[in-house]
């Protein structure tokens, strides 16, 4: 079972790594492999909740409106529920093939 102090480290951790530039000649360019579109969707993930927090601060500011700030913290409320619905259905296909007789 997932731990959710090890989901907070994940994330973490990505949100820290650096943005690697890639080859556009190689496969990991074109997000063939399941590996870079992980990767891929993790990044946009942190992305739109740093959008929506950069809005909520800019709020605070006085420089954006609250109909701003309620559309970024909505998109980033449903890309958190994106992530975590395709995690569960790819821990459900694991299990499901752990579960399988060889």
């Amino acid at each position: 079972m997932i731990r959710l102090s090890d989901a907070i480290a994940a994330y973490s951790a990505v949100a820290k790594a650096p943005v690697a530039t890639v080859d556009p000649g190689t496969s990991a360019a074109s997000g063939t492999d399941f590996a870079s579109m992980v990767k891929d969707a993790a990044q946009d993930a942190i992305g739109t909740a740093r959008e929506a927090e950069d809005m909520s601060k800019a709020a605070l500011a006085g420089k954006a409106s609250l109909r701003d700030v309620v559309t970024a913290v909505n998109n980033a409320e449903l890309t958190l529920e994106t992530v975590v619905t395709v995690r569960d259905k790819v821990i459900n296909a694991y299990n499901d093939i752990i579960k399988m007789p060889i």
